[in-house]
Formats: C-alpha cells, sequence, structure tokens
C-alpha cells in the first residue's frame, strides 16, 4: 500500500472542505502516475484512521471522484481508479544537456530573450527613475469617489456589462473637450480609441501600419520600447539623427528619395531619451513629406501637460490638414503609471481597425474607470490636477538643475530641460554605469544603468534621471547618495 498518511494530508483550517482536499489529493496522486488505472484506493476505514478523518467525509470523497470521472465502484471489491483512463505513469524528467540546456516540454520561439525587464518600482524605495510623476498629487480620492459613486447609481452597474473596444463615450467626449481647449486639436469620439497607456497605442499603430520587412523611421536615440515593438512587427528600423532642434528631417528627405518607408515614429516635445524639442520648420516640413511620399506619422506625445518655460509647441496632429498622423497621448504618465489609460487619435477607419485588434488582446479596457475619469476631466479635477502639478514640477526640477549643477559639475553635463519629468545626464565616460547603479543600490537607491537608453546605433553614457516623483528632502538624499557613488 501507498504512503497515504504522507501523501494526503488535510488542513482543517482551509476554507476548501474537508471532503474536497482528499479528492483533489488523489486526482493528483492519479494524473502524476503515482496511482494508475485499475489501481485499489485504501478502504474508508484504513484510510480515515491513515489520516485522521471520519469515515464519512473519505465516503464523501470517494462519491467525488467517482462523480468526477476518476474512480469507479466494484460491489464487493472495492473502490478503483478508473480502468478507462489513459496510463499516466510517471515520466522522467527532462534530460539536460550541458550545452543546450533542459529540453522544454514543447516547442516555443522565444522573441523576447534580450528584453530588459521593467522595473518593479513599486518595491524600490528611495529612486531617481526616469521622469515618473509624483503619484501622491494625484487626486486619487476623488478618483475613487468618483468610481464609487457611480458604481452605485442605477446606470452604473450597466457599465459591468461588456463595452466597446474603443473604451467609454463619455471619455472620449471628454478627451475630445481635452485636446480641443490645450492643444487645439479638432477631432470627434469617433477618431479616439481609449488604450491601456501609450504603449499599448504604439503597439497597435505598429501592428496595423508593418509589415515584415516594412521601414519605419525613427530617432538614432529613440524610445526603446517602442523600437523593440516595431522590431516584433517585423520591421526595419531606419535611424535618423536627433539634435536640440529634434529629429533631422533634412537627412530623412534625403533618404525618401531613393527609399521607400511605411511610417516615422517621432516624439517632437520632449523627445525621449534626450528630452529635446523639435522646431516649427522641422514639424511643418515633416508633415508636407508625409503628404508627398504618403508615409504616416506616429506622433508619441506622452507628456504634453509638463512644459514649464513657455507654450508647448501644438502637436504635428493639430496643424495636420491630410490625415497622415496617428496621435498618442497618455493619462498614466501625468497621473499615476499604474492607472493604464491612455488614447489614439486618427482617422475612423484606422481607429476602428485598432479597437479590432484591441479585441484580440484585451476586450476592453475598465469602463468604471475610464467614466471615473471623465468625470474628472468634466469637473475640472484633472485641470486642477495639471495646473498644481505643474507648479511643483518646475520648482523640483530648479532644484534638481540647480544641485546638478554645483555638486556634480564635473561629472554630469545636461542642459535644464524645458519640459517633461526627466534631465538627460550625459555623465563622465570614466563613470561606469552600471557599477554606479549597483554601488547605488548597495546604500538604499535606485537608478538606472543607462542600458534601457542605449541601442545599436547610440551609446552615449547617459540616462534620463527623473526628478518629479522626488520631493525635497527626498532629492536630497537621493542626490546625497549619488554623488558619494560617482566621487
Amino acid at each position: 500500500m501507498l504512503p497515504y498518511k504522507s501523501l494526503i494530508q488535510v488542513d482543517r483550517k482551509a476554507p476548501v472542505a474537508l471532503y474536497i482536499q482528499v479528492c483533489n489529493r488523489f486526482i493528483a496522486l492519479i494524473t502524476d502516475g503515482t496511482l494508475r488505472p485499475s489501481d485499489l484506493l485504501p478502504s474508508s476505514r484504513i484510510l480515515a484512521e491513515l489520516i485522521g478523518i471520519n469515515r464519512h467525509t473519505v465516503r464523501l470523497a470517494y462519491d467525488e471522484l467517482i462523480s468526477q470521472g476518476w474512480a469507479e465502484s466494484v460491489e464487493r471489491k472495492g473502490i478503483f481508479v478508473l480502468s478507462r483512463l489513459p496510463d499516466l505513469s510517471r515520466t522522467k524528467l527532462p534530460e539536460t544537456n550541458k550545452n543546450d540546456g533542459p529540453k522544454e516540454a514543447f516547442v516555443w520561439t522565444n522573441k523576447f530573450e534580450k528584453a530588459i525587464p521593467s522595473e518593479n518600482f513599486q518595491k524600490t524605495g528611495l529612486a531617481i527613475d526616469d521622469g515618473l510623476p509624483d503619484v501622491r498629487l494625484a487626486p486619487v480620492d476623488l478618483l475613487m469617489r468618483e468610481y464609487r459613486s457611480i458604481s452605485r447609481k442605477f446606470y452604473g452597474r450597466n457599465f459591468l456589462k461588456y463595452g466597446s473596444a474603443r473604451g467609454s463615450e463619455h471619455l472620449r467626449v471628454s478627451i475630445c473637450n481635452y485636446l480641443s481647449n490645450t492643444r487645439g486639436l479638432v477631432v470627434s469620439p469617433e477618431n479616439i480609441l481609449i488604450t491601456k497607456g501609450s504603449q499599448m497605442g504604439i503597439y497597435l499603430a505598429a501592428q496595423l501600419l508593418l509589415n515584415p520587412t516594412d521601414t519605419i523611421a525613427v530617432g538614432v536615440s529613440n524610445y526603446g520600447s517602442a523600437d523593440d515593438t516595431f522590431r516584433h512587427a517585423g520591421a526595419n528600423l531606419l535611424r535618423i539623427p536627433i539634435d536640440n532642434n529634434g529629429m533631422d528631417v533634412d537627412h530623412l528627405e534625403a533618404i525618401l528619395q531613393h527609399k521607400k518607408i511605411k511610417a516615422v515614429y517621432i516624439i517632437p516635445h520632449h523627445h525621449c531619451p534626450t528630452t529635446v524639442t523639435m522646431n516649427v520648420e522641422r514639424r511643418l516640413k515633416l508633415l508636407s513629406l508625409a503628404k508627398e511620399y504618403r508615409f504616416a506619422i506616429v506622433e508619441d506625445d506622452y507628456d504634453f501637460d509638463f512644459h514649464y518655460d513657455n507654450k508647448p509647441y501644438l502637436p504635428l496632429a493639430s496643424i495636420d490638414h491630410n490625415q497622415n498622423v496617428i496621435y498618442i497621448g497618455s493619462i498614466t504618465k501625468t497621473f499615476a503609471p499604474a492607472l493604464r489609460i491612455g488614447f489614439m487619435v486618427g482617422p475612423s477607419v484606422f481607429v476602428e481597425a485598432a479597437s479590432s485588434l484591441r479585441q484580440l488582446i484585451d476586450r476592453q479596457g475598465d469602463t468604471l474607470l475610464e467614466e471615473a475619469f471623465a468625470a474628472l476631466f468634466d469637473n475640472g479635477e484633472m485641470e486642477r490636477h495639471f495646473r498644481k502639478s505643474l507648479t511643483i514640477y518646475k520648482q523640483r526640477r530648479n532644484q534638481f538643475c540647480q544641485v546638478l549643477k554645483t555638486d556634480f559639475k564635473d561629472t554630469i553635463e545636461f542642459k535644464m530641460p524645458e519640459g517633461g519629468l526627466a534631465v538627460w545626464s550625459i555623465f563622465d565616460k570614466n563613470i561606469d554605469l552600471i557599477k554606479m547603479s549597483k554601488d547605488a543600490s548597495k546604500k538604499g537607491l535606485y537608478i538606472g544603468n543607462g542600458s534601457f537608453s542605449q541601442n545599436e546605433s547610440f551609446f552615449t553614457n547617459a540616462l534620463r534621471m527623473g526628478f518629479a516623483s522626488l520631493n525635497e528632502n527626498e532629492m536630497v538624499k537621493a542626490l546625497g547618495i549619488l554623488k558619494q557613488v560617482v566621487h
């Protein structure tokens, strides 16, 4: 007889009934090959004594096994594992080849072996991130109040049903008004798809625009996750230089005369990672080229709302009269990263196709959350949040840059950004950023190592240093630790 006393153990404090626990343990023994078809199970009396429960519980467990089709009762003989079950004899563990590693149970293709895991900032303490908002400033209590209020109303229950993959119509109308008031971008709700942040928008656009071997133009320095998304779609990346005035459109024009491209991905406002802003002349020329050569412009405008020294430039989408621009924005980057709300703006037929694709990977967003955000837009809370945050972030930017200027003048080269939530910081070539990051971690400070900003064409010894999520005391402490590890 098998050692059932050790094989079948029950937890009297568990919420699962004892007979179900016993039944589940028998199923596990059958499926792992310990028990085979036609094996006799111990009598209810013997099993009850072995595992310390009453016989009635064992009988209930056996009845459940029989009803589920794992066992059968043979009159005057006992309970047996169902004879018709396939033989699930224990198999050997996969053999390990010294060169190839363990053999997989099935064949698949890992296209993400070189992907850099995203940082879990929920588990980091003091951090100089790459430009995230301070979630403590977000009116989350007001958002949750609206969420609860909507859910309690008679019509709120309706939002718990499946809805449109395009997102809440109320939020799309609110974003139409928001874009018109802040960016001069006049669109209708049919031109908007609510996404789970800007990254989803980039993915959807890439899947619709790009076929394998198509070419998309991107910056020599660029947002790494966008690069990975375009490669995943099978596209070739055409690197275009980025200078203090943004993407070099003249360089792009020269290439277009002998090479076809399908799209241009651009961050004209606070380019990632270098934070530079594209000037008006280049914006107009890029739109002219898009019209002439019939390519799409994927405009990523992830932090338009944070511009400090003057009025922000209008997005390309606001001055695009030929509908070449797919405009991607994010509320996540201005509110709180974990509340995944973004939007894509484009021609209605393109947005309709994007919503159909979105349904394949994510049926729809959180309609209640989207409705709650719409309420904050409508009652002015979002605008008040932006104004308050802008004032605080400007103060933090100034303080952060002042410390860099005085304490890191020999080690970090930077230009005070006109907007955004991070400073593009170029470190002395003798500073090993990977070692610096590890040394800072030992002292309780998270800071990146610059690898996310690098690619096959861009190796600057630099990284984005976010200031927005640090209050004054945290900033002093964080930069104090950084000073220790770089000097």
